[in-house]
């Protein structure tokens, strides 16, 4: 038997001796986190943010095997937030789907989630209404051609189910009581809710596709009612990629349990936790960035050198060449050479140790970002 399936369902319990003290660590966390943020200033509060915000949407895609382009993220999340880069021309429509979902969530979080927000969320998710090459229901809750929902992980050919959601028939009432739970007010901490909603929409699992990042953009926007901010400075989903596993055990565990949730819970708030202690990462890159940038304050650097400077503090995929140079900034060889040969003059990048055809080029040491 699921836990949907039992005679009392959605009316969740859990031990809260276990639960209170554990609860009470996330919050000292959150607030210790949210003072330091205060003490940077607005600037770099906005650049922690948009950092955080981009490994938030390539890392909830990524948990459902869906890898982004970081650059294209990054260039949306930008625009939206107002914020002066040389912004790419063309952002997939996929890109814009799931950013525009994890701003609107954070950026809104105030505002009741309604069922045509819901709706517009998976709409968003997916422009082309389909997933991959298969058409789905979009903007719309599954019926009964999706048939049973089976909730797998793993590759092609080696699925493992992991539980199976409610019937379609079952659907509009089911998400007219999570809707109503969530906009009521709250009857316990908002973090705690926060992982309640994630776990009760994950077992609904109203959409064909698309039901795990909605529900942790829904999480995502409770955590940040909690904090009454919209700037986020710690990825859950990048916490849940690196646990990916144990998330699945846990949710299949306690889909086939009773109704007391204390095992998730527990989990949930344990990688919370994780997730606000690896935050340290993401402000060390931009404290490192705004640190070089001072230290180089008042000399010239072109366009072309300012924004590959900028992409090897926020994570430069791959090593960086002149013939990449070039084909990012648009520009001839020879350029990409020049710029290359100024910065090294200026003790700014240095060479690698593999030379010849595949020379690459690093910040100097002191210079480089936090790996993440």
């Amino acid at each position: 038997m699921y836990i949907h399936q039992r005679q009392n369902w959605p009316q969740f319990t859990w031990n809260d001796a276990v639960i209170t003290t554990l609860l009470s660590d996330v919050r000292h966390a959150q607030g210790r986190l949210l003072g330091q943020m205060d003490a940077l200033g607005f600037l770099l509060r906005q650049e922690a943010s948009w950092a955080t915000l981009t490994q938030d949407v390539l890392k909830t895609s990524e948990i459902e095997g869906k890898k982004l382009d970081t650059q294209q993220v990054r260039s949306s999340i930008a625009r939206r937030l107002g914020i002066e880069i040389a912004a790419l021309s063309y952002v997939d429509r996929s890109v814009e789907g799931i950013v525009e979902v994890m701003l609107d969530a954070t950026g809104r979080h105030r505002e009741p989630l309604d069922e045509e927000r819901l709706l517009g969320w998976h709409a968003a998710l997916f422009p082309t209404g389909r997933s991959g090459a298969v058409r789905i229901m979009v903007g719309n809750w599954r019926n009964e051609q999706s048939g049973p929902m089976q909730v797998v992980s793993g590759a092609e050919g080696r699925e493992r189910v992991h539980f199976e959601a409610p019937s379609h028939d079952r659907l509009k009432p089911e998400m007219t009581q999570f809707l109503a739970w969530l906009n009521s007010p709250p009857a316990t901490d908002l973090v705690l809710m926060s992982a309640l909603a994630h776990f009760y929409f994950v077992t609904i699992h109203p959409f064909d596709d698309g039901n795990g990042r909605i529900a942790r953009a829904i999480a995502d926007m409770i955590l940040a009612r909690s904090e009454n901010s919209t700037q986020r400075f710690y990825s859950m989903s990048a916490q849940i990629l690196q646990e990916r596993n144990a998330y699945y055990d846990i949710l299949e565990a306690c889909q086939r349990g009773d109704l007391n949730l204390t095992a998730w819970i527990e989990w949930y708030l344990n990688c919370l936790k994780r997730a606000i202690g690896s935050s340290n990462e993401v402000l060390g890159l931009v404290l490192k960035k705004a640190t070089f940038w001072q230290r180089h304050e008042g000399e010239t650097f072109n366009e072309r050198q300012r924004a590959i400077l900028n992409r090897l503090f926020d994570g430069f995929e791959g090593k960086l060449t002149s013939s990449k140079w070039a084909k990012l900034l648009k520009c001839s060889q020879d350029t990409a050479n020049r710029d290359i040969s100024d910065l090294i003059k200026r003790q700014v990048l240095v060479k690698d140790e593999a030379g010849g055809r595949s020379t690459s080029y690093s910040l100097k040491e002191g210079a480089e970002p936090t790996k993440s």
